[in-house]
């Protein structure tokens, strides 16, 4: 199994299929390489516009062969005597449940669809800075729901208190709406090297889990 170490590619993520194909989790590499190395799982690779499928031991031969051959946007793992890429698509192979098409409103789907920039001030933080802001107060019969609910800072939510943002003199920087899709997908499709998974989660529901 691949060591830990501290490479920059244990904090990527690994999107699962279940054993009809479709998209049901993210999860990091160190459970995706468990449930390889299990054969509870194998991974599903693009070649020349194709998919090939390898088990654990497939793909480590795999990498072998391209060792010397490593791409910017590709995450690799050391081992005490190999490397290994980190997959970006694993399928299940005993795992039939279809995901729940409900997108959940939480801490952190609200912080990924507001990319961790408060909503009035409109600076970006850590994620140990930021909290949640519900626009029309609960005191004041406000709802948890994605239109009103926000990512806000700190210092913002306490300069608002229990106001309406209009009595706290603060104005929003993007009126909240209900995603279309899982905002933890949204943005981890921002960046190229997941530009694989579009043709599993286009038009699903998927999200990100400790599976």
């Amino acid at each position: 199994m691949p060591s830990a170490g501290k490479s920059d590619a244990l904090s990527s993520s690994v999107l699962v299929l279940n054993r009809s194909y479709a998209a049901v989790h993210v999860i990091g590499p160190r459970r995706a390489f468990s449930l390889l190395y299990c054969d509870l799982a194998e991974v599903i690779a693009a070649e020349n516009g194709r998919f090939a499928n390898y088990d654990f031991q497939a793909w480590r031969e795999y990498c072998e062969l391209r060792v010397e051959d490593k791409q910017p946007d590709e995450d690799w793992i050391r081992a005490v005597n190999f490397e290994i890429q980190v997959p970006r698509v694993i399928r299940l192979l005993k795992y039939d449940r279809v995901p729940s098409r409900a997108l959940r409103l939480n801490r952190h789907s609200v912080f990924a669809r507001d990319e961790h920039r408060c909503q009035y001030c409109g600076k970006r933080f850590p994620t140990s800075q930021l909290s949640l802001d519900h626009v029309i107060p609960k005191s004041r019969g406000g709802d948890t729901t994605w239109e009103n609910v926000v990512c806000c800072c700190l210092d913002c939510n306490i300069k608002k208190g229990g106001r309406t943002p209009q009595e706290a003199h603060m104005k929003l920087v993007a009126k909240p709406v209900r995603p279309k899709r899982s905002p933890l997908i949204a943005l981890k499709l921002r960046n190229p090297k997941y530009e694989c998974w579009r043709i599993w989660v286009d038009g699903a529901t998927v999200e990100a889990s400790v599976f």
